[in-house]
């Protein structure tokens, strides 16, 4: 058995608060590790720290990018257990992505419409939480439980632990028990 990370993380920019307040939601973002020291991430994302409406397929760490500019993130760490074959698959799956990385668009108006409840979705663009449930089920983890427009804390229904809650600067901290 092997184990990937999801993290749900909530920055606390303008933007980020804004969906907060209107989805109801403690997290907006959603982030896939294949290790749990999370030092990288894979997510749809803002390109550039400074500008939230660029995005496009991210590799993200907690002292890099997006998080490094908001030291304020908070986040839920979850643990999900995996069989090696779908381990395997999986990353495959992501390093054909950061191959293929120019192929692939942030989905803005998937993740407009998500927030209506309205399913929009399109050849090679995710937005966060769209781009996990993709990468998941194309690695045979079974996600059937979320919903068809799914956000970044309905990854709870899975099966899991969760590992840490707080904010993302101290995760390193704490994630060796």
């Amino acid at each position: 058995m092997k184990s990937i990370y999801l993290v749900m993380s909530q920055t606390g920019s303008m933007l980020s608060r804004t969906i907060k307040l209107i989805s109801g939601k403690d997290y907006n973002h959603i982030s896939i590790s294949l290790n749990e020291n999370l030092n990288y991430m894979y997510s749809f994302g803002r390109k550039k720290p400074y500008n939230p409406f660029i995005g496009a397929f991210v590799i993200e760490g907690i002292d890099i990018g997006t998080f490094l500019r908001f030291k304020g993130t908070e986040c839920r760490v979850i643990k999900i257990n995996v069989t090696d074959l779908q381990y395997e698959l999986l990353c495959s799956n992501i390093y054909d992505m950061i191959e293929n990385r120019n192929d692939y668009k942030y989905n803005l108006l998937g993740l407009f419409l998500a927030a209506f409840n309205i399913h929009a979705s399109f050849d090679n663009k995710f937005y966060c939480s769209e781009f996990v449930k993709y990468i998941m089920e194309k690695s045979d983890i079974d996600v059937s439980v979320l919903p068809e427009i799914t956000h970044p804390t309905d990854f709870m229904k899975l099966d899991n632990d969760v590992l840490y809650e707080g904010l993302l600067h101290n995760y390193s901290k704490c994630y060796k028990r």
